[in-house]
């Protein structure tokens, strides 16, 4: 996840991969599910970060 190549997601692009409102996507980047950093005034999640979260309901729902 630290290449150069890593695809930086807006909070609404998230919301439309995970099919989840804007409060969730934040409520996961607040509890630490989800990994985010912030660009000035921006937030951005790494497209890693919500495969590995998908992969992670995976397993738990197992």
């Amino acid at each position: 996840m630290t290449t150069a190549t890593t695809e930086l997601l807006t909070v609404p692009e998230v919301m439309a991969r995970l099919r989840v409102g804007r409060s969730t996507v934040y409520d996961l980047i607040r509890s630490h599910r989800l990994t985010s950093i912030t660009i000035g005034r921006s937030r951005r999640i790494p497209a890693d970060a919500v495969r590995d979260f998908i992969v992670d309901q995976i397993e738990e729902a197992a």
